[in-house]
């Protein structure tokens, strides 16, 4: 999976908390997050001192991509046949975090109790 084909299936699967991600699409749209996250804090900060007030752009941004960034870290758990409430550990800052890092970077072969692996042949249309 690509970039453009993990952003697309990150906002597409929104509220999708039932299925499985590879490990490219979820650090594609991790990259795409931090990307992003970066032009959107420039262009606030470069309107802010043009305007003279804030406009809240990161804030806007954090609200508009909190619900895909949860939904596409609990699939690739999912992906590794662990539960999504695993996404907890964060709340242990070191610890959970690591544990987390390496679950993201393992990969399950075939199906698991979440569905088909997210890995399948692309069709052509």
């Amino acid at each position: 999976m690509n970039l453009t084909q993990s952003i697309e299936s990150g906002f597409s699967n929104y509220f999708n908390f039932n299925s499985r991600s590879s490990r490219s699409e979820f650090w594609f749209f991790q990259l795409f997050l931090i990307i992003a996250g970066i032009v959107v804090g420039l262009a606030e900060t470069i309107i802010t001192a043009t305007l003279g007030f804030p406009l809240f752009l990161q804030a806007i941004w954090g609200l508009f991509t909190f619900i895909p960034s949860i939904s596409i870290a609990v699939r690739r758990l999912h992906d590794i046949d662990k539960s999504g409430w695993w996404l907890l550990l964060h709340i242990i800052i070191l610890f959970g975090s690591i544990v987390l890092l390496i679950f993201h970077i393992k990969n399950t072969q075939g199906p698991n109790k979440y569905g088909e692996g997210p890995l399948k042949p692309i069709e052509n249309t």
